[in-house]
Parts: structure tokens; C-alpha cells; sequence
């Protein structure tokens, strides 16, 4: 999510993350819960895989969900404000370990962009 350690644990200490001890003593974060949190607290973090693409639309998130059958699959990102939905194969999926709670980046190469804005107040719900 692009935060701190410190950041982390005043979460757990506040309630809003549970924390758990693995085997070897190590604190750890249900990934799920941290992708639910994720969700909710909706916040823009930086790409941490640092590598240079032409593709400029680039969303660093977490997986919030994973729905797949035998062939296809979808896969929802989290990534700050914006919900990215992916259709990709199943194989796919297996293959990048793709699980609520994993990191991911969602690179996006558009052919066409479509920008919409208000409609000005005296237009809104108004037939020409």
C-alpha cells in the first residue's frame, strides 16, 4: 500500500488491521483482510516494481478478488481510488499467484480514451 512499517502497526494498534504471529515469531497481516482495507481506505501509492514502460497509464494495487473458472478468470485491483477490473486466463492467474492481498500493477494501453465532464447545471436532465 505504500506505507511505512510504522504506519502498519498504528493501524493494528488501532484496531483497523488484526495482527498474527507465523511459526518463526514474525507478525504478519491476513492478506484478504489487508485487501479489504485496502478497498476501504482507497489511497494512490507508487509503483514499486521501478520498471520504465511506454505504457503510461500504470495503477499499483492490491487484489480484492479473484473469480476464475477452468479457462478465464477476473481479477480486481485496488489501486488507490480506482477499482481496475482485468479478464485474463486462469492460467494466468496460477502462473503470477494472484490472491486477495497480493501486490500487482495494472498497466493499461488504451486505443481510444474517452474524457466526459458535467453537464452545466441548466442542461442536466434536459432533452434536445
Amino acid at each position: 500500500m505504500g506505507v511505512s512499517d510504522d504506519t502498519v502497526r498504528r493501524w493494528t494498534r488501532a484496531g483497523l488491521l488484526t495482527e498474527h504471529t507465523d511459526s518463526a515469531g514474525r507478525k504478519t497481516l491476513d492478506g484478504a483482510e489487508l485487501a479489504a482495507f485496502a478497498r476501504r481506505e482507497a489511497d494512490v501509492s507508487p509503483d514499486p516494481t521501478g520498471v520504465a514502460r511506454s505504457a503510461r497509464n500504470r495503477f499499483v494495487g492490491l487484489v480484492t478478488e479473484v473469480v476464475a473458472d477452468t479457462v478465464m478468470a477476473k481479477v480486481e485491483l485496488q489501486c488507490g481510488p480506482n477499482r481496475i477490473v482485468s479478464l485474463m486466463s486462469s492460467e494466468a492467474v496460477s502462473e503470477l499467484g494472484l490472491e486477495p492481498g497480493v501486490l500487482a500493477v495494472a498497466v493499461v494501453k488504451a486505443t481510444q480514451v474517452i474524457v466526459e465532464t458535467p453537464a452545466p447545471a441548466g442542461d442536466r436532465g434536459e432533452s434536445r
